[in-house]
């Protein structure tokens, strides 16, 4: 049986942080994040990542671990959370998985064995090819999109590498519960407004300066969301204000996404917010007692 797992699932900026923060604090937790972006060092305001205030008061595991222009990977990030999860159980205190990264969290919940990656070589011709002409490849091949999002070139270069295999999955790991958070889909758009404001006031554009002129726009780290639609902005055919407003338009299509995902999981116990803690708390308190 292995041990007691409790994961915060959600929308970007749904305040599942928040919510983890408190469990941390409560139950003697320690914060494990499954965020495809905070793993990045030097990425730290547009990615939301967690202050040093937060991160003194609660352990967080796997932050800073790559650099903007290195690759990372969900089978590593699978392998470094169940290291922590390990880690974090051996000292007595209780490993709260906490993120929106929808791979990331069902790579260690259901044991997922990811395929190998493909060549880089190959993966940079690839990438050099438009999506119309990936689609080609695809129907060349004659492999089946399924439910391949046609408008996400790292999806179709992935069908192509791994010839339309899929990663196999077992069962829900034992001894998990799983909270999600349910916002409302109009004040979810006021806080992810409230939240790329606070980004900009607090220095977004300069730290998209520095990290594309010292990495370069190729770097996987900027084309993340938050950094992606800046360059437009330094190339001087865009202006502050329309990238503001299309990284608030870019967050909220990753909430729609990262919603579609979750749903899904049949797994998950959910909460609207803002949230009754008293009825989290039951719920939470409940499972480490079985």
């Amino acid at each position: 049986m292995p041990a007691k797992l409790l994961v915060i699932v959600g929308e970007t900026a749904s305040g599942k942080s928040a919510i983890a923060m408190r469990l941390a604090e409560q139950l003697n937790g320690e914060l494990i994040c499954a965020d495809s972006w905070t793993v990045r060092r030097e990425l730290n305001i547009g990615t939301a990542k967690p202050s040093p205030a937060e991160r003194a008061k609660v352990p967080h595991h796997l932050l800073d671990v790559v650099g903007p222009e290195e690759d990372f990977t969900a089978a590593v990030f699978k392998r470094l959370a169940n290291q922590a999860i390990a880690d974090v159980t051996s000292r007595g205190k209780l490993p709260i998985l906490v993120g929106g990264t929808g791979l990331y969290i069902d790579g260690v919940l259901y044991d997922y064995n990811f395929l190998p990656q493909g060549d880089r070589a190959a993966r940079g011709e690839l990438n050099e090819l438009s999506i119309e002409a990936l689609l080609a490849r695809i129907d060349a091949a004659g492999l089946e999109l399924g439910n391949v999002d046609i408008r996400n070139k790292r999806r179709l270069i992935r069908l192509l590498e791994t010839e339309g295999a899929e990663p196999t999955k077992q069962d829900l790991r034992q001894n998990t519960l799983i909270i999600g958070l349910q916002p409302e889909r109009e004040a979810l758009k006021e806080r992810i407004t409230a939240r790329v404001e606070a980004m900009l006031n607090a220095g977004l554009e300069e730290e998209v300066k520095l990290l594309s002129e010292r990495y370069g726009w190729a770097a996987e780290g900027l084309k993340g969301i938050g950094y992606q639609e800046w360059q437009d902005y330094f190339l001087g055919s865009q202006t502050l204000e329309l990238t503001r407003e299309r990284i608030i338009s870019s967050t909220v299509g990753l909430a729609k996404r990262q919603r579609t995902w979750f749903k899904r999981n049949k797994s998950i116990h959910w909460f609207s917010t803002p949230v009754n803690y008293t009825q989290v708390d039951e719920l939470v308190t409940t499972f480490l007692n079985n």
